[in-house]
């Protein structure tokens, strides 16, 4: 059986992207990142996540330190930026870029992907609805492509590793109805940049994901404290 390992935060994409890797035939073995986020609760939907599909081998590994402090993610003199609606995404790199996330993500991805001998790396990255990341376009991950070739073993030996992003250019109405369709339990899953026991509704990523599952045709099952 194809392997693979998938970028698992806890969140609507990564867990839809879960979802497809599975329903492609991959054995996965989920890596999640502690990274010094203000709040855990997206780790415990990771976990949740990981029972739900009754799988083994679920990596978390602790990146806990200060070269992510200037995120507002992260930082607590930073405050998280609330919107009143999606029209005001956008339009510049917002205050919760985590400084080269998904360069160190991924490289942590690819030790872990010669160290199981496993064939692909899925990551949930998402290039259309989302809030200005530069490690969340296309060329970004064509050129780490290039790295996984001439960077690792598999690589000059002349199989790499595939580095698979399959909602890269979905909207998140489009991801919402993928997850559905692959029977992803998106009621464990959460977006919210807060840990509140209800999702704020008001920061970038809840107002996508709820515009996601509006323009989708379906109901949000997680709750929230303000619905926009």
């Amino acid at each position: 059986m194809k392997r693979a390992i998938v970028l698992l935060s806890g969140g609507l994409d990564s867990t839809v992207t879960l979802a497809y890797a599975i329903s492609k035939g991959y054995e996965v073995i989920p890596l999640t990142f502690v990274y010094g986020q203000k709040h855990q609760r997206e780790l415990k939907s990771a976990r949740e996540v990981v029972e739900y599909y009754k799988l083994r081998n679920h990596v978390i590994f602790n990146l806990e330190s200060k070269i992510f402090s200037s995120s507002a993610l992260v930082s607590s003199s930073l405050q998280i930026p609330e919107k009143k609606s999606t029209d005001e995404i956008g339009g510049g790199i917002p205050s919760t870029y985590v400084p080269a996330r998904n360069i160190i993500f991924l490289s942590i991805a690819a030790g872990l992907c010669e160290t199981e001998m496993a064939d692909a790396i899925f990551i949930g990255a998402n290039a259309v609805d989302f809030s200005g990341y530069p490690d969340c376009r296309p060329e970004f991950f064509d050129a780490f492509r290039k790295v996984l070739e001439v960077g690792t073993k598999r690589g000059v030996e002349g199989k790499p590793p595939e580095l698979e992003t399959p909602i890269l250019l979905l909207t998140k109405a489009e991801i919402v109805k993928l997850g559905k369709s692959l029977g992803a339990p998106l009621h464990l899953t959460w977006s919210c940049y807060r840990g509140t026991e209800k999702a704020c509704g008001r920061c970038d990523s809840c107002l996508l994901r709820l515009k996601g599952f509006r323009e989708a045709g379906f109901e949000d099952e997680i709750e929230y404290e303000v619905k926009k």
